[in-house]
């Protein structure tokens, strides 16, 4: 027994051992910005040192399998020949029928094909060379623990470069990071000295499994008998068992007001696990609510409309002839407000969008709905709420929706969606072509056309000149048109061309990358004046999300705060909005100013019209967050519900007195957005 039990308390040991570094770290990291308490500590590593025991149970599996399946009996008749046969039919279907594990696409039937066939080979070696089977296996058992060690090392060095990223463990953001592997794993090669990280990594955890292993050749001189490979194997899996039940009684203890004492004390691998499973959250299920009917009625006396939960329709009128202006929107890459000198920063890192801001309708209180791109896309094209889980963006069934790109086109405007990587990431391509939009992205251009990009995609100058190539095009058709631009260099790697701006490219600082997409605006809107369309367009700016999301709070305020500028010369007086405002209230806005009357499944509003409440919408993947008056009411799974004060501009302060009626507002916003959603009552109707 002894023999299957010192392997499990290896892995087990160095796993735990590691993750109380890991968590010690993080503790200490720049990005933890928090103040903890005895009993926060207490449960940092209390309940960090279980959860990393159990998982340590769950991962040793691989091992455990390996251990027991190792005999000598196989190798004799007929049992030999009963194996090989097997072999010879699993890998005929692997090599010559479209197997199951194809439909996963990507690498995976190439990985389950490689594995089958080095085991058969393996198998074929140890039959007819006995006299090197011990050497054989212990090598094997060698590469095997290796892996072990080495993926753990693996998972404490991306664990720490998340959260240096992003504040929190494992996310939904990881699931993205492992399903899109091409883009993430370019930017990590060009965001980090990959090769000397490696090369330790490697060479770390192969001294430590020399460590561990040197005396353990001897293991396989002989084997457990079946009966203690039985009783073994029922041990281990009442353990396994144990170890999935506790995991689910420690994470109730995840009920923090600091959400950092939350991340600590968790586990990555299962946060991961947990975020994979959740992409998609029900909200009749697991959040509070009201009877539908009473959300509606709520929902028309906030926005003084008229909505049913039969059909989702306002009528927008306006008494004014409509402007058949061109508009280009630029969803500017985690453009957070603070980088403005507008918003009190002081390094000068955005001088065009400041000159902008001066020029243009400003606000400067606007908040984004999420954290992530497509939760700013999915804001700007469909004016909603964000809804529990993913983005609508990256679900299905999301062509045909009401859409801002609808209306344009409804109207005969060429309609336009520019993203300068490849569209199939996070599913914009196909989102924006089922909604009418033709889609512009990296795989339009030509090589001679790039003169710089990274993995992310072209660089921003040559977006700008692709926008202005088709827009230029459009004018010559004598077409209005609508096209929206996303840009990408604003984002780790931070890389852009060189000697372009004051800061090197070489630095791969977020500073850097702001301020190169702050100059290529300004280049685009100084050429947009050369061409003849300019003094017939209405440019908008606004950025997708902030380029930190981290902090103490569940929702930090000041991590949603986004610049919007809407900019048109002579037609667009400067001003500066500072009532609150979200995200999804920029194009319905913008639409108010064009005079477009229309029936509308917006949630979004147009913060000019003198029925307007101010209020922001504003989420992670879980919490729901609105913010109206100074009050921030959370709403969280297992119909859990918080409300804050806001103080001194962002700081937020506990607040046990719940306002009811804001309340109810928050419940009816996202219950009704999720039952129109469910029922597609945000399509468009045919």
């Amino acid at each position: 027994m002894r023999k299957l039990i010192t392997p499990f308390i290896k892995i087990s040991s160095f796993y735990v051992i590691v993750g109380l570094i890991l968590r010690i770290v993080l503790l200490f990291s720049p990005v933890t910005d928090s103040n903890f308490s005895f009993i926060d500590y207490l449960k940092i590593f209390t309940i960090g040192l279980i959860n990393d025991f159990c998982v340590s149970i769950l991962i040793f599996i691989f091992l455990w399998v390996h251990l027991i399946f190792l005999s000598s009996t196989k190798y004799k008749s007929p049992f030999n020949y009963i194996i090989l046969g097997f072999f010879v039919i699993v890998l005929s279907y692997l090599f010559l029928f479209k197997t199951v594990f194809d439909d996963y696409g990507s690498i995976v039937p190439t990985l389950i094909k490689t594995f089958v066939l080095i085991k058969a080979i393996s198998f074929i070696i140890l039959l007819l060379m006995q006299n090197i089977r011990q050497t054989w296996r212990y090598w094997v058992y060698f590469f095997i623990f290796f892996s072990y060690i080495f993926l753990i090392n693996y998972n404490v060095i991306s664990e720490f470069l998340f959260w240096n990223e992003f504040g929190v463990r494992y996310n939904f953001i990881a699931v993205d990071y492992l399903v899109y592997t091409n883009e993430v794993i370019g930017n990590i090669l060009e965001s980090y000295p990959i090769i000397p990280m490696f090369s330790s990594l490697l060479l770390i955890s192969l001294l430590i499994t020399i460590l561990y292993l040197k005396k353990s050749k001897k293991y396989f001189t002989d084997f457990p008998n079946f009966k203690i490979k039985l009783i073994g194997s029922l041990l281990y899996m009442a353990l396994f068992i144990g170890a999935l039940y506790i995991l689910k009684i420690t994470k109730k203890y995840e009920n923090s007001d600091n959400t950092f004492v939350n991340e600590l004390q968790a586990n990555g691998l299962v946060r991961f696990y947990n975020a994979f499973e959740d992409s998609s959250l029900n909200y009749d299920q697991f959040y509070a609510k009201l009877p539908l009917k009473k959300s509606f009625s709520i929902l028309n006396n906030s926005y003084d409309n008229h909505w049913t939960e039969n059909y989702n329709t306002k009528i927008i009128k306006d008494s004014l002839p409509e402007f058949r202006k061109n508009v280009v929107l630029i969803t500017m890459e985690s453009m957070s407000a603070d980088f403005l000198s507008s918003f009190g920063n002081t390094h000068n890192i955005t001088p065009n969008l400041d000159k902008l801001a001066n020029e243009g309708l400003f606000f400067t209180n606007m908040y984004a709905t999420g954290t992530r791109t497509v939760r700013g896309l999915e804001a700007l094209t469909l004016c909603i709420p964000p809804s529990p889980g993913e983005s609508v963006i990256k679900r299905h069934n999301n062509d045909n929706m009401f859409s801002t790109g609808y209306l344009f086109k409804k109207r005969g405007y060429v309609v336009q969606y520019f993203y300068g990587g490849y569209g199939y990431f996070d599913n914009m391509n196909t989102f924006f072509e089922g909604n009418g939009y033709s889609v512009i992205d990296r795989s339009s251009f030509k090589s001679e056309k790039i003169s710089f990009a990274n993995i992310w995609g072209v660089c921003d100058e040559d977006m700008f000149k692709k926008a202005i190539e088709v827009f230029d095009n459009n004018n010559k058709n004598k077409v209005p048109f609508f096209g929206h631009i996303m840009t990408v260099s604003n984002h780790r790697p931070f890389t852009y061309p060189p000697g372009k701006i004051d800061i090197p490219n070489t630095s791969k600082s977020r500073e850097g990358g702001v301020k190169y997409t702050d100059y290529a605006i300004g280049k685009f809107i100084e050429e947009a004046k050369k061409h003849p369309w300019f003094d017939q367009t209405v440019f908008v700016f606004v950025a997708d999300h902030c380029a930190s999301s981290a902090g103490k709070e569940n929702i930090p305020l000041d991590k949603y705060k986004i610049p919007a500028i809407i900019y048109s010369p002579g037609f667009i007086k400067s001003e500066k909005i500072t009532k609150t405002v979200s995200q999804i209230d920029l194009m319905p806005t913008l639409l108010g100013k064009l005079h477009f009357s229309y029936n509308s499944s917006f949630y979004g509003q147009d913060i000019f019209n003198n029925t307007y409440q101010p209020r922001a919408l504003i989420a992670t993947y879980q919490k729901l967050g609105y913010l109206k008056n100074n009050t921030l009411i959370v709403l969280s799974p297992n119909q859990k519900v918080e409300q804050y004060k806001v103080i001194k501009g962002s700081q937020l302060l506990k607040d046990k007195n719940i306002n009811h009626s804001i309340l109810e507002e928050a419940i009816a916003n996202y219950q009704t957005c999720f039952y129109l959603l469910k029922n597609n009552r945000l399509k468009v109707k045919k």
